[in-house]
């Protein structure tokens, strides 16, 4: 058998079914240099995307997980005021919505401290539809927002 394939591997070698092919190699062209004109320009000329109008909340429903015991609780949080959530302080700044749907898309604006260690856990943005997209690191528990209440 292994004679077999070593003269198949010499027929296949003798009609240069591995012979390599001719490489062409061409030069371009640098690029011509971008000025800090042609980025302002180019910025300028985008269309532009109609944001729609936000409404301030005057309270934040938030969520908590304790991922340890899978317990959860629904907490309220006026503007301005702090709630422990758990093993968690959460700061509520400011909570908006879109005008048009009062009850989707909420965003929040949290400072979220971990009262063990008295760390900074989370600080910014955290939109409701999409929590995942700038989300709580917590070893032990977790923290979303549901929407902004106007009572």
């Amino acid at each position: 058998m292994t004679r077999f394939l070593t003269v198949a591997a010499a027929a296949v070698l003798a009609t240069g079914a591995f012979a390599q092919s001719e490489i062409t190699v061409e030069t371009l062209d640098p690029a011509p240099e971008a000025t800090e004109e042609d980025s302002t320009t180019q910025f300028l000329n985008q269309p532009q995307v109609a944001q729609p109008d936000a409404a301030s909340g005057t309270a934040a429903l938030l969520r908590g997980l304790d991922k340890v015991n899978g317990q959860i609780t629904d907490v309220e949080v006026p503007l301005g005021t702090s709630a422990a959530v758990f093993g968690l302080e959460v700061l509520v700044d400011d909570c908006r919505y879109p005008v048009d749907n009062p009850t989707g898309d909420a965003y929040a604006l949290l400072n979220v401290k971990d009262t063990r260690t008295g760390d900074t856990a989370f600080e910014g943005w955290m939109i409701a539809s999409s929590p995942a997209l700038n989300a709580l690191d917590h070893n032990r528990y977790d923290v979303w927002v549901l929407r902004c209440n106007n009572s």
